[in-house]
């Protein structure tokens, strides 16, 4: 089974500072047939005006992960953690029994343009903590390379959920595949360009939800940037 989430369906808020695409009813959004898919509960495009950004805010027991697109998010927290997240680098926050954190684009001219994705964890009241690697571009150009997972795998970061987050640029005649088990459920995020999912084609911001499959070809694609998640069900 895969559905097919055009871009144009997701809830859109617009705050004047912050402008956001919710793939998944978040905070004023709310669609009861989109609360997530298997573990996996937000996928925020968001895009942070400049001299902006979130106050001081608090999370508990969630791992969340930053994946900036262009411009810098500058992120600070009560673990004593403050750095710069740029395009290529992946941030995961476990939020655990709970953490204060800010996220603000100090550019003067240049809006951020972020994707923010929470997963459920599948362990509850731990010590939150920090990560944050790079993926240099000739990494995911033509494959899908692991970014997130429960073990770390291929130097990915570590999520304490049951979940794995690739990414992919494809171009022309580059294609990746990804072996699935039925048991699970996947999603594919299009960030950007065009790329065609099991003969379905699809643009930037389109998702498509998986369940029952046993692989995903990716093909045909224009400059697109992708995320595929392998989830539990």
């Amino acid at each position: 089974m895969m559905q097919i989430r055009k871009s144009q369906d997701r809830g859109y808020t617009d705050h004047g500072w912050l402008k956001s695409f919710h793939s998944f009813s978040f905070a004023g959004y709310y669609e009861p047939q989109y609360m997530g898919w298997g573990n996996l509960r937000v996928i925020n495009e968001d895009r942070i005006a400049p001299g902006s950004g979130f106050a001081t805010h608090g999370h508990r027991d969630m791992e969340i992960i930053s994946y900036v697109l262009s411009g810098e998010l500058a992120h600070k927290d009560n673990m004593g953690n403050g750095c710069a997240i740029a395009p290529g680098d992946v941030q995961r926050m476990s939020a655990g029994c709970g953490v204060m954190h800010s996220e603000y684009n100090h550019a003067p001219m240049d809006t951020t343009h972020f994707l923010q994705i929470w997963i459920t964890p599948n362990v509850r009241g731990i010590a939150p903590s920090y990560e944050q690697k790079s993926f240099a571009a000739a990494q995911k150009r033509g494959a899908l390379r692991l970014i997130a997972s429960p073990d770390g795998a291929e130097r990915s970061v570590t999520v304490h959920a049951d979940a794995r987050l690739y990414t992919g640029l494809l171009n022309g005649a580059e294609h990746a595949e990804l072996a699935l088990s039925p048991a699970r459920k996947a999603y594919v995020h299009v960030v950007r360009g065009e790329v065609s999912l099991n003969g379905r084609k699809l643009a930037g911001g389109d998702a498509a939800l998986m369940a029952e499959e046993s692989a995903l070809i990716l093909s045909d694609a224009c400059e697109a940037e992708v995320l595929v998640f392998d989830l539990a069900a």
